[in-house]
């Protein structure tokens, strides 16, 4: 039987207006989020909040003890749900995240958050390589800019690159609405 867990990754102040690495599309993405967890909060299905701390040296956002650092108000936990702390783009490195999902008897994550081409990859691409059955809501996440080797690449290219890479083999693709639905 499966058993479903929202996982939302990230989804902290330093990445909307005013934060210290502002993305493109944060407040629609997070808007996408909060829908998505009321509904695992209605239906009293499992949430897990990811919430990364930077502890790389150089690092200018997530610091500790920083407002930036703090998950945003659209997506804020409540008492009862999980926060899991991460220092690393992978949210099951180094933290107690399969260990809570093992006591829930989750099988199965339905993946919110940002950044698409970072912690979502990571996160999305490690949990589908440990078993776990993956489905992305696409809307509810979102990407930075990028540029390599000259060639730029709009935050918007950068999420639908994300999220095509991750539906060719690691997870399902579905929008807020379609699983609300």
């Amino acid at each position: 039987m499966s058993k479903k867990a929202l996982i939302i990754i990230d989804i902290q102040n330093d990445y909307f207006p005013g934060g210290k690495f502002p993305l493109d599309n944060s407040e629609q993405a997070g808007a996408k989020a909060a829908r998505v967890l009321d509904h695992f909060r209605k239906t009293g299905q499992p949430v897990i909040h990811i919430q990364h701390i930077s502890v790389k040296e150089g690092a200018f956002f997530f610091l500790p003890a920083t407002e930036g650092a703090e998950i945003h108000t659209c997506v804020k936990p409540l008492m009862n749900e999980t926060v899991v702390l991460k220092n690393f783009p992978n949210s099951f490195r180094e933290t107690a995240l399969e260990d809570e999902l093992n006591k829930l008897g989750v099988n199965e994550l339905v993946i919110t958050g940002m950044m698409s081409n970072m912690c979502v990859d990571a996160t999305t691409r490690a949990a589908a390589d440990m078993g776990y059955k993956c489905t992305v809501v696409h809307d509810a996440c979102c990407g930075a800019s990028l540029e390599f080797d000259g060639v730029k690449a709009g935050s918007a290219e950068v999420h639908a690159g994300f999220m095509a890479s991750l539906g060719m083999f690691y997870a399902q693709m579905i929008s807020a609405e379609k699983l609300i639905a």
